[in-house]
């Protein structure tokens, strides 16, 4: 990803410096294990440890001659190894042995610092939420006045989706942290499964049941499914912000610098660019998902043909999420809200918005559905042609309704702000 949309702290874990650092953990742990069981010695280990982690640029130098990676790595790592301990380095590995393996402690680590952001963007959402619990505003369906809510219950709505990411992505983070130290074609033939249990036991990772050389990519592609449902949740709630911020609805703002210049040509523009910028960002999330369903299929116990793919899907999608993320949270905690421009908008219609509530007035009453709603809706008519009260157009109907105001809708509100009240007292 590039580093307009990629954090500090995301970007360390997909360095090359990062992973050819965890190569050398993985290493060494294989390595520190086959010594336990006798079969390295114990003075081949300490070399190995007192070795540099290799310079990328060295690794790259060395690639260009052997055209592969981990063979490159291990000949740079070598280097700065005794010839006789170095001979024991990868003693009975794979290349994926220690690919799969790093990858899965990466994976779940990165996972982690998303889970991280996400959290936070929870926390901001109810605690925006419980603030404008009573900022009274239109509810709209297909884009029209529907009926009155509040814009409390709305953020609330955002964050349960939030809260239903956050499970999604612990379900995937323990897909995603597994590793094999399970030799060629997984099938412990040159290698001690005890080995396999000391490198994962010391990286918090689980062991791949059934390796068939590699760590199934169903995994993979289960967390990117929770990483694209996650942008798409917060696609939602950025989509709902752009269309606030239309200059004929004006209800909501996102935080402007003194520097802010929305256009070359028309000082007066103030863009939603924060929101356009997350909805454009969950886009590719989706189609990184989708190209990692097409790497769970590989040719018998293993092909190369996903790897290339994974240098870009993995690395992009945990780092355009969590830049996604984090800026929505920092979004929502500083968005201006225009609560007296939220009422005036209930009111804009001329009362239109409480024709339910009517509606329903006129069925309790005893009314046959039919006649009561047709009445209804002739007065809402008559309200839309010649821009009468709704009040003034229900009486011509012989219908008096006292006292249409929003309060009419929320009288069971109170449940939502209970069930919300819990989801924020949830440690971030």
């Amino acid at each position: 990803m590039i580093a307009r949309y990629t954090l500090p702290e995301m970007a360390h874990l997909f360095s090359d410096r990062f992973r050819y650092a965890t190569w050398v953990r993985v290493e060494i742990l294989a390595s520190q294990a086959q010594a336990d069981l006798g079969r390295v010695p114990h003075e081949a280990v300490e070399d190995m440890r007192r070795a540099r982690v290799p310079e990328p640029e060295r690794v790259a130098e060395i690639e260009r001659e052997r055209d592969h990676e981990v063979l490159s790595f291990l000949a740079a790592y070598c280097e700065d190894i005794p010839e006789s301990s170095a001979r024991w380095v990868h003693h009975g590995m794979t290349s994926y042995d220690l690919v799969d393996t790093a990858l899965g402690h990466t994976l779940a680590r990165a996972t982690d610092l998303l889970t991280g952001a996400a959290r936070r963007l929870r926390r901001v959402l109810t605690g925006r939420a419980l603030e404008h619990w009573d900022t009274a505003m239109v509810g709209r369906t297909h884009g029209v006045h529907a009926e009155p809510t509040t814009f409390g219950h709305k953020l609330a709505g955002h964050a349960f989706a939030v809260d239903r990411s956050l499970r999604r992505l612990a379900a995937a983070r323990e897909a995603v942290a597994v590793g094999t130290v399970s030799g060629s074609v997984g099938t412990y033939a040159l290698i001690d499964p005890r080995v396999e249990e000391h490198v994962l036991a010391a990286l918090g990772l689980a062991a791949e049941p059934a390796p068939s050389q590699v760590v199934a990519r169903d995994r993979h592609a289960q967390l990117l499914q929770a990483v694209a449902t996650l942008g798409a949740c917060v696609e939602q709630i950025a989509l709902e912000l752009r269309l606030l911020q239309r200059t004929e609805v004006r209800e909501v703002e996102e935080r402007r610098t003194g520097a802010y210049q929305g256009s070359s040509a028309m000082p007066h523009k103030r863009n939603p660019t924060t929101s356009e910028r997350l909805c454009g960002l969950a886009r590719l999330l989706r189609g990184y998902a989708d190209t990692a369903l097409e790497n769970v299929a590989l040719w018998h116990e293993r092909d190369l043909a996903h790897q290339s793919v994974e240098r870009v899907i993995l690395p992009d999608s945990l780092c355009a999420g969590h830049f996604q993320v984090t800026k929505a949270a920092d979004l929502v905690a500083s968005l201006t809200v225009d609560t007296e421009r939220m009422r005036a908008h209930i009111d804009q219609t001329d009362g239109l918005v409480h024709s339910s509530s009517v509606l329903a007035g006129l069925l309790g009453a005893g009314m046959e559905r039919e006649r009561a709603y047709r009445s209804v809706q002739a007065a809402a008519d008559h309200t839309l042609a010649t821009g009468e009260h709704f009040g003034a157009s229900l009486a011509k109907q012989g219908i008096d309704v006292p006292g249409l105001g929003p309060e009419r809708f929320l009288a069971h509100h109170g449940v939502i702000r209970t069930r919300l009240e819990k989801l924020h007292e949830l440690e971030d």
